[in-house]
Protein backbone atom coordinates (compact mmCIF):
# COMPACT_ATOMS: atom_id res chain seq x y z
CA UNK A 1 0.00 0.00 0.00
CA UNK A 2 3.05 2.73 0.96
CA UNK A 3 5.78 1.71 -1.19
CA UNK A 4 8.35 4.32 0.90
CA UNK A 5 7.00 2.17 4.33
CA UNK A 6 8.10 -1.43 2.88
CA UNK A 7 11.09 -2.39 5.34
CA UNK A 8 13.71 -4.26 3.33
CA UNK A 9 13.85 -8.50 3.93
CA UNK A 10 17.66 -7.23 5.26
CA UNK A 11 15.87 -5.16 7.96
CA UNK A 12 13.73 -7.21 8.81
CA UNK A 13 15.71 -10.60 9.46
CA UNK A 14 18.44 -7.71 11.92
CA UNK A 15 15.09 -7.02 13.99
CA UNK A 16 14.64 -10.57 14.44
CA UNK A 17 17.58 -11.26 15.14
CA UNK A 18 18.03 -8.55 17.76
CA UNK A 19 14.59 -9.89 19.46
CA UNK A 20 15.70 -13.35 19.20
CA UNK A 21 19.53 -12.07 20.94
CA UNK A 22 17.18 -10.44 24.03
CA UNK A 23 14.63 -13.10 24.26
CA UNK A 24 17.58 -15.93 24.99
CA UNK A 25 19.61 -13.15 27.30
CA UNK A 26 15.97 -12.28 29.26
CA UNK A 27 15.29 -15.82 29.42
CA UNK A 28 18.50 -16.58 31.37
CA UNK A 29 17.71 -14.71 33.87
CA UNK A 30 13.93 -15.53 33.92
CA UNK A 31 14.89 -19.14 34.58
CA UNK A 32 17.19 -17.97 37.42
CA UNK A 33 14.75 -16.10 39.18
CA UNK A 34 11.81 -18.13 38.32
CA UNK A 35 11.79 -20.72 41.32
CA UNK A 36 11.91 -17.91 44.26
CA UNK A 37 8.91 -16.38 42.71
CA UNK A 38 6.67 -18.66 41.16
CA UNK A 39 4.93 -19.51 44.50
CA UNK A 40 4.02 -16.46 45.43
CA UNK A 41 3.69 -14.64 41.88
CA UNK A 42 2.29 -17.74 39.95
CA UNK A 43 1.14 -16.28 36.76
CA UNK A 44 1.86 -13.06 37.05
CA UNK A 45 3.70 -11.15 33.88
CA UNK A 46 7.25 -10.32 34.66
CA UNK A 47 9.46 -7.87 32.56
CA UNK A 48 13.15 -8.31 32.67
CA UNK A 49 15.76 -5.73 31.72
CA UNK A 50 19.07 -7.89 31.06
CA UNK A 51 21.48 -5.45 30.80
CA UNK A 52 20.45 -4.57 35.09
CA UNK A 53 19.30 -7.79 35.43
CA UNK A 54 16.43 -5.76 37.26
CA UNK A 55 13.11 -7.10 36.55
CA UNK A 56 9.18 -5.65 36.79
CA UNK A 57 5.99 -8.04 38.31
CA UNK A 58 2.39 -7.56 37.76
CA UNK A 59 -0.59 -9.72 37.25
CA UNK A 60 -1.92 -7.95 34.41
CA UNK A 61 0.01 -7.81 31.07
CA UNK A 62 -1.27 -3.77 30.76
CA UNK A 63 0.27 -3.18 34.27
CA UNK A 64 3.70 -4.67 33.86
CA UNK A 65 3.85 -2.41 30.69
CA UNK A 66 2.77 0.90 32.57
CA UNK A 67 5.14 0.02 35.17
CA UNK A 68 7.96 -0.62 32.60
CA UNK A 69 7.15 3.15 31.02
CA UNK A 70 7.25 4.50 34.06
CA UNK A 71 10.83 2.94 34.96
CA UNK A 72 12.38 3.01 31.92
CA UNK A 73 11.62 6.25 30.17
CA UNK A 74 13.95 5.47 27.04
CA UNK A 75 12.64 3.57 24.17
CA UNK A 76 16.28 2.77 24.12
CA UNK A 77 15.63 0.27 27.02
CA UNK A 78 14.28 -2.94 25.81
CA UNK A 79 12.31 -5.73 28.13
CA UNK A 80 11.17 -9.15 27.80
CA UNK A 81 7.94 -10.37 29.06
CA UNK A 82 7.25 -13.48 30.58
CA UNK A 83 4.54 -15.30 32.63
CA UNK A 84 5.71 -16.87 36.27
CA UNK A 85 4.51 -20.25 35.31
CA UNK A 86 6.19 -23.86 34.14
CA UNK A 87 7.05 -22.64 31.06
CA UNK A 88 7.22 -18.55 30.64
CA UNK A 89 4.50 -18.19 28.06
CA UNK A 90 2.21 -15.66 28.13
CA UNK A 91 -0.28 -16.71 25.98
CA UNK A 92 -2.04 -20.12 23.89
CA UNK A 93 -0.35 -21.28 21.11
Amino acid sequence: MFPEKIIPPAELARRRTKRNQLNQRCRVIFERIRPELIEQYYNWFIAIEPNSEDYLIDPKLDGVIAKGQERYLSNDVKLAIFRLNETGACGRI
